[in-house]
C-alpha cells in the first residue's frame, strides 16, 4: 500500500478532484507503520543468536563465492542467494550481508 497525498477537492461535481471541499485531519500514524522498523533489543538479539548459531549451509556457500571476489563469482552469490529466498530483493539484501559479514571477517584477522 502506497502512501499518496490526496489532492484538494474543486467543489465540482466532475473531474479529477471532485468532490466537497473539506478540511482533511491529521491521523495518528497506525501501529502497522512501524513494522519492520529495527529495533536496538531485536538488534541486539539477531547478533547474539548469530554468534552462537552460526551461518546456514548455503551461506556459508555464498561466503566462499564472495571470498573468491570475481564479478561471476559476485553474480552466482546472487542466484544461489534468489534461489533460496524466493525473490531478487531478499537476494540482493542477503548477498549484501553476507559480503558485510565477510569483510568483518577480514577487518578481524
Amino acid at each position: 500500500m502506497g502512501k499518496t497525498a490526496k489532492c484538494d477537492s474543486s467543489g465540482l461535481a466532475a473531474g479529477l478532484n471532485k468532490g466537497f471541499i473539506v478540511t482533511r485531519r491529521e491521523m495518528t500514524p497506525k501501529p502497522s507503520c512501524a513494522k519492520g522498523r529495527k529495533s536496538q533489543r531485536n538488534g541486539l538479539i539477531k547478533e547474539v543468536i548469530r554468534e552462537v548459531v552460526g551461518f546456514a549451509p548455503y551461506e556459508r556457500r555464498m561466503i566462499e563465492l564472495l571470498k573468491i571476489g570475481s564479478a561471476s563469482t559476485f553474480k552466482r552469490a546472487l542466484k544461489l542467494a534468489k534461489k533460496r529466498l524466493g525473490t531478487h530483493k531478499r537476494g540482493k539484501k542477503k548477498r549484501d550481508e553476507m559480503s558485510e559479514a565477510v569483510a568483518a571477517m577480514r577487518r578481524k584477522g
